[in-house]
């Protein structure tokens, strides 16, 4: 690393990208102020088994939910950054609300190509999001200051994000290649419920009792983006 690398202000930078192997950029975007905190949740999931009018009974594992991510964004077009210098240095030209369009295309709308939102990728410095990849799971706005004809000149986004790795998948970490565990699976382009139980527990005889599993209403009818989880086989 540079010397003068090691005094530059790092940015929190979202990147997007057109496939999951994150090898195709679409585009980023640039926060004009770093987050001041960030929330990162793990969480296991125990299956909820038990019969009306029954005795409590042990919490059964069933899964390992993706990590989650929670931010706050500020986008700000009064031109007025940390230095006081961003018309200056022709940033902060764009309004607040060509900003938040801008994210919003970037993270939440489908793209035209692939059929759903982009695969995502955040980066900031060496810390805990040196490469975090994710996916949008939602995001709040909440305009902050308006000018006197209403335009906002001040956004907060409460932006939470779901991990999209090989872990949250159901890899090394969380997943194991036995039909003996829960495993999870982001659904993508051309999965189908049969395939997927194929993949998972070598058969897709099983692809009922997933569909059940999961509340699904229509297992033809896979959405991309959507969280399925497999439980173990029983014995």
């Amino acid at each position: 690393m540079a010397l003068a690398d090691k005094f530059k202000l790092q940015k929190l930078t979202i990147y997007a990208f057109t496939d999951v192997q994150r090898s195709k950029r679409a585009g980023k975007f640039e926060v004009m102020y770093n987050p001041t905190s960030l929330a990162m949740s793990h969480a296991n999931v125990f299956e909820d088994l038990q019969g009306i009018n029954t005795a409590g009974r042990q919490a059964r594992y069933s899964h390992a939910s993706a990590e989650s991510l929670s931010v706050d964004l500020v986008i700000d077009g009064s031109g007025v950054s940390d230095f006081a210098l961003t018309r200056l240095l022709g940033q902060g030209s764009k309004t607040v609300s060509e900003q938040i369009d801008a994210f919003l295309k970037l993270a939440f709308y489908m793209d035209g190509e692939i059929h759903e939102p982009m695969f995502l990728r955040l980066e900031w410095g060496d810390g805990v999001l040196k490469a975090f990849d994710c996916r949008l799971d939602r995001v709040d706005i909440r305009y902050t200051s308006f000018a006197r004809t209403g335009a906002p000149l001040r956004a907060e986004l409460g932006v939470a994000f779901i991990a999209d790795t090989e872990d949250a998948k159901g890899g090394a970490k969380v997943g194991k290649s036995s039909p003996d565990l829960s495993h999870s699976r982001v659904v993508r382009n051309g999965d189908t419920l049969p395939l997927l139980c194929q993949e998972i527990y070598g058969s897709p005889v099983h692809y009922i009792r997933v569909a059940r599993y999961n509340r699904l209403n229509d297992f033809r009818d896979l959405r991309p983006g959507t969280t399925l989880i497999f439980p173990p086989l029983e014995r």
